[in-house]
């Protein structure tokens, strides 16, 4: 029994009916409290056993029969970043040219642009992106809409003018400013060719982006939310300000910043250098590669080409030098997570890591995984290589394969789609994630639709309650190695906690897509609740 004088928790949860995900704990208790101190876990039990933890400066919160989980981790996501992304007028409603015409019609101008987000390919009516589809309804303006693959846009006539684009360029990457016979249609493919744009973007003020941020942190715990696994570096002194001010951010935030072709041996030591570079909320750990694009921009890697004769190389034009980069990361202790949407793409890094021997086991992930044939599946699990994949995605797809994903791949490789259950079935690590803002940060939604798949993964099984909600927490830990302190409700683990009006594990998907979130902490402070 712990001296009360001596050692008293800080916040005990009462009343809760507690998943725990260890296996050293009962799986569930009725009744149960947890008692957390200076940030930790240090008591999971029964009432009468955590009672003497409390002290006179105990907050003691009774959560009245809601389900204590894990706190949930996304496992890909853009918080920083995104918000550039993210900024105009949202576009994820629009379904055909007319929406288009009439969304941007009525658009706020920011510093004389029109910016635009969340634009789906499937609004464009089967036809490619074309400038000539936006320029009437924007009086002239210049403008750029993201579409919400983040790996494309489409830029006005102006708005090309004034970054300088009038014909193709040549890119170290498979990036592409798309041309027909009267020159740049608008359509800029991969990131190095949208960059032509970002000298002349207009910014919007640091105080305002700050308050952005913080905005949608405190958004993102509302649904449960206690960390994410951020997928670039960002802007760390934009970040730094804001935890500062806030007096510690509304979530976790693990960084992994980019890789990207062409690195040479001082690029990959300045990246192996920001490891571990971290504030009281935020730390650098791993770096992000892409071996591949996506398969509405032609630029996914496939074993044969797409309908359109395209996706037959890697975004890397030099695989092998990929390959160097990982082995040499990996030799520095520093974790790599590869955008891999291709079936080539995918077998591509399993090869690569399955070259490091035993010692790459669990230290080495793929994002996105969205179409791979049977024999590459068993190999996540033999390998030890973790697949981090984003359920909400397969929203942007029809279960008729009628969108431009699944015309693009053709009936057999469009019925491979986000291959979830199969790749938890052979025994992989599968975390699970948003991608925000490619989809919705809502972590419930992330749990129902890996439950219940949609689009062109309708005809899939999907993962069991239990096994969604470890896609959020223990699996998400095991994908950054942090299974020690995280994904569990354990003595001695962190104390990131969220408390759902439902039980997640045992309510129907639709139910879970919108529980009462009633609580969550970070470090056993409460940073939400509901």
């Amino acid at each position: 029994m712990p001296d009360p004088a001596a050692c008293t928790a800080d916040l005990v949860l009462t009343g809760a009916r507690v998943r725990t995900l260890d296996p050293a704990l009962p799986p569930v208790s009725e009744d149960a409290a947890v008692a957390v101190r200076a940030g930790r876990i240090v008591a999971v039990g029964a009432p009468d056993e955590v009672r003497d933890w409390r002290g006179s400066g105990t907050e003691v919160v009774d959560l009245a029969g809601a389900t204590l989980v894990p706190g949930l981790t996304d496992a890909h996501s853009h918080p920083v970043w995104g918000l550039e992304l993210a900024t105009g007028v949202d576009l994820s409603g629009v379904t055909d040219p007319a929406g288009l015409r009439a969304a941007l019609a009525g658009a706020d101008r920011i510093g004389g642009w029109v910016l635009g987000w969340g634009l789906d390919h499937n609004a464009f009516g089967g036809a490619a992106p074309h400038r000539t589809a936006i320029e009437e309804a924007v009086g002239g303006a210049p403008t750029l809409l993201r579409l919400y693959d983040g790996h494309s846009a489409l830029a006005s006539g102006a708005a090309l003018a004034a970054a300088g684009i009038t014909g193709p360029r040549e890119f170290g990457q498979r990036a592409e400013v798309v041309c027909d016979a009267d020159g740049p249609t608008g359509h800029l493919i991969e990131h190095a060719a949208m960059d032509l744009l970002t000298p002349v973007l207009p910014r919007l003020p640091r105080a305002e982006r700050r308050a952005r941020l913080l905005d949608l942190l405190h958004a993102m715990a509302a649904t449960g939310l206690t960390g994410a696994q951020v997928m670039d570096l960002g802007d760390l002194e934009l970040l730094a300000a804001v935890a500062e001010e806030a007096d510690g951010l509304p979530l976790r935030l693990r960084l992994a910043p980019w890789c990207m072709p062409g690195a040479d041996r001082d690029a990959l030591d300045a990246l192996v250098a920001l490891q571990g570079r971290h504030g009281p909320d935020w730390r650098v750990g791993g770096v992000k590669f892409f071996m591949d694009g996506t398969v509405e921009g032609g630029t996914a890697w496939l074993e044969h080409p797409d309908r359109h004769g395209q996706g037959t190389e890697a975004l890397w034009p030099d695989p092998g030098a990929y390959a160097a980069a990982v082995r040499y990361l990996h030799g520095a202790g520093v974790r790599t997570i590869t955008h891999a949407i291709g079936d080539a793409a995918v077998g591509h890094v399993l090869d690569t890591v399955g070259s490091l021997g035993p010692g790459g086991r669990m230290r080495h992930r793929i994002e996105h995984v969205e179409t791979v044939p049977d024999a590459l599946v068993p190999r996540f699990a033999a390998l030890g290589v973790i697949a981090s994949m984003q359920p909400p995605h397969s929203a942007y797809t029809r279960a008729d394969h009628g969108d431009e994903w699944s015309r693009r791949l053709g009936p057999e490789r469009a019925g491979r789609a986000w291959r979830v259950r199969d790749l938890r079935d052979a025994g992989a690590v599968v975390a699970l994630g948003s991608d925000w803002p490619i989809a919705s940060f809502d972590a419930r939604g992330v749990l129902a639709t890996a439950r219940s798949p949609r689009g062109a993964a309708a005809a899939r099984s999907g993962l069991t309650g239990l096994m969604a909600l470890e896609g959020l927490t223990s699996h998400a830990a095991l994908a950054a190695g942090e299974e020690r302190e995280a994904g569990r409700i354990a003595p001695g683990h962190r104390a990131d906690l969220t408390a759902f009006g439902v039980d997640p594990v045992a309510a129907p998907a639709d139910e879970v897509a919108g529980a009462p979130v009633v609580l969550t902490t970070v470090a056993g402070r409460v940073v939400h609740r509901g």
